[in-house]
């Protein structure tokens, strides 16, 4: 990736990624929130292109553009609350939220510095295209991998969040 275009068009689609991301946990609107994860999805998978994981890009848009994301936008949608002026996400636990981000980073870069880069010497695999998907998943593409686990688990904790109980009426938000 020495070419000069693809440098300029990666660092695009990382920016995109990492400011949509941003946007999508400092929003204080639901809405905007989610429409905001829609383009820190296309951008994690245009990444996923630039380091020739096509299957997984793939699979990142069908999953989560296809799947989850669209059924967290009907789930917001359709709550009666979403039209109530009031419905904010409150940014809270900036300083928990900084010590997980610091101490994540902190294991990337010591995973890095330890294992001479992301991605391990190519290693060859003869058999089917099933099998040569699973071996690269979980030894050179592991990190993406994990990454996008645990984007979903954050995902379902996030709709789990929107489903709780309200605590003052003994009744679901959702009624």
């Amino acid at each position: 990736m020495s070419n000069p275009t693809y440098t300029a068009i990666f660092y695009l689609f990382a920016a995109i990624t990492v400011i949509s991301a941003a946007f999508v946990v400092f929003s204080r609107n639901i809405i905007y929130s989610a429409f905001s994860l829609l383009f820190t999805f296309f951008g994690a998978a245009a990444l996923y292109v630039f380091l020739s994981a096509d299957f997984i890009a793939v699979t990142q848009v069908v999953v989560y553009v296809g799947g989850i994301l669209v059924l967290l936008l009907f789930g917001v949608m359709f709550t009666h609350r979403v039209m109530d002026t009031g419905l904010r996400a409150d940014v809270l636990n900036l300083v928990p939220g900084l010590l997980l981000f610091v101490g994540i980073l902190g294991g990337l870069l010591y995973t890095f510095y330890t294992t001479n880069g992301w991605m391990p010497s190519e290693t060859m695999l003869e058999g089917s295209v099933v099998e040569r998907i699973g071996f690269e998943t979980m030894s050179r593409y592991v990190l993406p991998f994990e990454m996008a686990s645990i984007l979903l688990l954050a995902a379902l904790i996030g709709a789990a969040f929107l489903a709780r109980h309200d605590a003052g009426n003994g009744r679901a938000d959702n009624e």
